[in-house]
């Protein structure tokens, strides 16, 4: 084999080695960025959620104030279904926000840790679990707000 030939090899050889090096670089960053930036995702998820919950229990307090009553929906609070005439609203800008999970807030009457709840399932939107499946409710920032 020719010098010149040898030596284009061993170049390519190295190319290739290099750009596998490079690859392993980037495969070991992204298995530790990923979870890192799933977990902030999380974590911004349940606190849009939390903030969401505490302005729907507010709405509902003001409705509760102007019309001596609870609402019977959520939607209560943006338009008045029932036709209630010391119905002041709407109590929110715009329609029920979904959660940040793309569910319904769950409104129950009474409530179970208090006179109503108001209820995220998190991201399992079934009742229980942990972290980001974890429920979240109006009595998770102050048990004696709403009863």
């Amino acid at each position: 084999m020719k010098k010149e030939s040898r030596i284009k090899l061993i170049i390519r050889f190295f190319n290739l080695m290099e750009m596998v090096i490079v690859i392993a670089i980037i495969a070991l960053l992204a298995t530790i960025v990923t979870p890192v930036y799933f977990k902030k995702l999380s974590k911004a998820k349940m606190s849009t959620a939390k903030t969401q919950i505490q302005l729907l229990d507010a709405a509902v307090l003001d409705f509760r104030i102007d019309t001596g009553k609870l609402p019977s929906s959520l939607d209560d609070l943006s338009r008045n279904t029932s036709g209630d005439k010391k119905w002041d609203g709407p109590y929110l800008k715009g329609a029920v926000p979904k959660d940040p999970w793309g569910n319904d807030y769950v409104y129950v009457i009474p409530g179970t840790h208090g006179e109503f709840d108001i209820i995220s399932y998190g991201s399992d939107n079934q009742p229980g679990g942990d972290s980001e499946s974890a429920d979240i409710g109006n009595w998770n920032e102050s048990s004696d707000k709403n009863g």
